[in-house]
């Protein structure tokens, strides 16, 4: 491994493993479009790294796993990380690729520089990397990362594969990238890696497009398997069908919102922090509403001031 970023070490094994590609950020300093911004920030974005992040601020020992280029980028992503308290000394580094970049324009989406990326050429021999997963209490993964490469795929499904056996919990964001995948191939490969792991979230306008199901439970009957299904509703709010058939709704506060990108992630946080310390489904879905009103406000996929919010 080379390239190492000097980073704060975090004692103990991880409670979490989160897994997959994050880039380096570039957003405007202000809520302003692209074009006409003069300053910017550069932060770690990924779906992973972003839920990784928000364990630990919540007090768990939270690991991101996930491919950088020997680059700038790579080593300034890993150094924040790591000041945020997520654990990132098992990242490996690939000398033959680069570390993905994307750019926030606020209002109209997003811009990727992520081909080829140090992350994409990922694959299941870096299983070799983790710690026994019989330690850990719970594994993160996302639909981003199957779709980038027959390689990332690989990696998902041999997770999910070691996990189960090991009895770890595993958690799977739906996160449906259309532009990732190719025409029809989605549906089905997130169908069946979110019906095999234990938590589920996805948007009910994800789970519309993909299956054509229009409400939780039709959600339901798609996916019967996982214990815990969480269907997120945008300003609506959020429900959560367990085991038994129970259901719980939480309406969403309201909140001013600057940009939506990276508040999923935020509520799968606050979520699951919630599901880790052994909190009621109404409380574990008011805690991801929380955590995710906190991203709805500001430019960035995580608080920058943590003392203002935790």
């Amino acid at each position: 491994m080379t390239g190492a970023a000097t980073v704060t070490r975090v004692t103990g094994h991880p409670e979490v493993l989160a897994i997959g590609e994050t880039m380096v950020l570039v957003a405007p300093a202000d809520a302003e479009p692209l074009e006409d911004a003069v300053e910017f920030r550069l932060d770690p974005g990924g779906a992973e790294a972003n839920v990784a992040s928000h364990l630990a601020a919540l007090g768990h020992r939270a690991a991101w796993i996930g491919a950088v280029g020997d680059d700038a980028l790579g080593r300034r992503l890993r150094t924040q990380l790591a000041r945020r308290g997520v654990d990132v000394s098992l990242v490996p580094v690939d000398p033959g690729a680069a570390t993905g970049l994307y750019v926030k324009d606020p209002g109209s989406g997003v811009i990727y520089y992520r081909r080829g990326s140090a992350a994409s050429r990922m694959d299941a021999t870096l299983l070799r990397r983790l710690p026994p997963l019989e330690q850990v209490r719970l594994v993160h993964l996302t639909g981003i990362t199957p779709a980038l490469s027959p390689g990332c795929r690989e990696l998902v499904e041999a997770l999910m594969v070691e996990a189960g056996n090991a009895g770890t919990t595993v958690s799977f964001d739906v996160n449906h990238r259309p532009t990732l995948w190719s025409a029809g191939e989605a549906p089905e490969v997130l169908r069946g890696l979110a019906d095999r792991a234990t938590v589920v979230f996805v948007g009910q306008d994800e789970a519309e497009q993909l299956w054509g199901a229009a409400t939780p439970t039709a959600v339901r009957k798609l996916l019967p398997n996982p214990t815990h299904l969480v269907i997120k509703d945008g300003p609506v709010g959020a429900t959560e069908l367990g085991p038994g058939g129970g259901s719980w709704h939480e309406p969403a506060p309201r909140v001013t919102v600057v940009e939506a990108i990276g508040a999923g992630d935020a509520f799968a946080g606050g979520y699951l922090a919630g599901l880790l310390d052994g909190a009621s489904a109404p409380q574990r879905l008011r805690g991801g509403h929380d955590r995710a009103g906190i991203v709805l406000g500001a430019t960035s996929d995580f608080p920058r001031d943590q003392s203002e919010v935790v």
